[in-house]
């Protein structure tokens, strides 16, 4: 492992006193992992303007090299979850915010389990061993059970923090999720004295993000600018599709209330409204057309199975299932209101395609290389 130490820019005498007028000096020193990442950005910035947290350290495989980067003045240490003890790194941390998560390759589950799964048990052993007072899991609405409807639980509705969380079985990326849930349980019943929270967002979008959530699920053969408002004559109906959103910097915030904050457990993040086809048309500027789930599966299967896009179609077959998550608990306890509502999230999203920028090396955009041959020789799917 190696670390970057930069001075971090709100460490002044004035701020490392807790902003509440009855409370005693607080020296908070949060260790994020992930941090490059999609939610790394957004929760580094809500931390880095937090003047609770004394001590910023970020842990990625590829730190950042730009001094204007998210997070500039924390420490960066480089380090892989699956393969480096973090042990070290947590001792003296007041907090750890585990996000580090691979997404690639969809064609190798072996090695998103050992990585996501043993990864990240990995790192919740150090952070006891290390004595951390309070840990913040990157959880997510792909750990729940399939919607009520679809559970044979009566009609859909919003579900709460206490639906079943066993995720999708046909797809990595929710039974990574949900093992990871029921991990936590023996984990949190093994060290009572650790404060636990975990933090389930519904799909997390910002405009820096952009391009690498185009290439982790799109894949290289798509046209950038066919993403855009306006550009895309027609989109799929498809129906029982829909999904809930948040932007990047909003999840940041969720992070800052459970790190500061004395709440335990569970948390459901999203904005609203839930976007289905025709919300996501009328953003695009495109007209709908009706086509069968089965006949959009059975498309993406086969142009994963030829390497032609990255995402699974058991992943598809999850998205289908999703529950609508309940926030009101994130609003009751944690205190939690999203400042961006769903579609201004995904108009986020869509921004960063049209204008590429990427601050850190996980979300640069230009890491595919010209022409994205890069994304092409990594067999599409590959790992970054």
């Amino acid at each position: 492992m190696r670390r970057f130490v930069r001075p971090y820019p709100g460490a002044s005498a004035a701020n490392r006193f807790d902003p509440r007028p009855t409370g005693d000096p607080v020296f908070m020193r949060v260790v994020v992992t992930g941090a490059t990442g999609n939610l790394g950005s957004g929760v580094l910035r809500a931390l880095s303007q937090e003047p609770a947290v004394d001590a910023l350290v970020g842990v990625a495989r590829r730190p950042p090299d730009a001094p204007d980067a998210p997070g500039a003045g924390v420490e960066w240490v480089r380090a892989d979850v699956a393969t480096d003890d973090l042990t070290d790194v947590l001792r003296g941390a007041d907090a750890l915010v585990h996000l580090a998560w691979l997404f690639q390759p969809t064609h190798d589950p072996v090695l998103t389990w050992r990585v996501n799964v043993l990864g990240s048990l990995a790192v919740y052993r150090a952070a006891a061993e290390a004595g951390v007072a309070a840990v913040v899991h990157a959880s997510s609405v792909g750990a729940y059970s399939a919607r009520p409807d679809v559970a044979g639980d009566g009609p859909d509705r919003p579900v709460g923090e206490d639906w079943p969380t066993h995720g999708w079985p046909g797809a990595a990326y929710t039974r990574e999720k949900a093992y990871l849930e029921r991990a936590l349980d023996g984990w949190e019943a093994e060290h009572p004295g650790t404060r636990l929270v975990r933090l389930r967002p519904s799909f997390v979008f910002r405009q820096e993000a952009a391009v690498e959530q185009r290439r982790l699920f799109a894949g290289p053969f798509v046209p950038q600018s066919l993403l855009r408002p306006g550009r895309l004559p027609m989109l799929p109906d498809i129906p029982g599709l829909r999904f809930q959103a948040v932007h990047s910097d909003d999840v940041g915030e969720a992070v800052r209330l459970a790190v500061t904050g004395d709440a335990r457990g569970a948390f459901n993040l999203a904005g609203d409204p839930v976007v289905d086809m025709t919300v996501l048309a009328g953003l695009l500027r495109a007209r709908l057309v009706r086509v069968p789930a089965g006949a959009a599966r059975a498309a993406l299967a086969a142009a994963w199975h030829l390497r032609l896009a990255p995402a699974a179609p058991g992943l598809f077959d999850a998205v289908l299932r999703l529950p609508v998550m309940d926030t009101g608990r994130a609003r009751d306890v944690l205190g939690w209101t999203p400042q961006r509502s769903s579609t201004e999230a995904l108009s986020s999203f869509f921004a960063g395609l049209a204008a590429p920028t990427g601050p850190t090396p996980a979300l640069d955009p230009d890491t595919g290389g010209p022409a994205r041959l890069g994304e092409i020789g990594s067999g599409v799917g590959g790992r970054p």
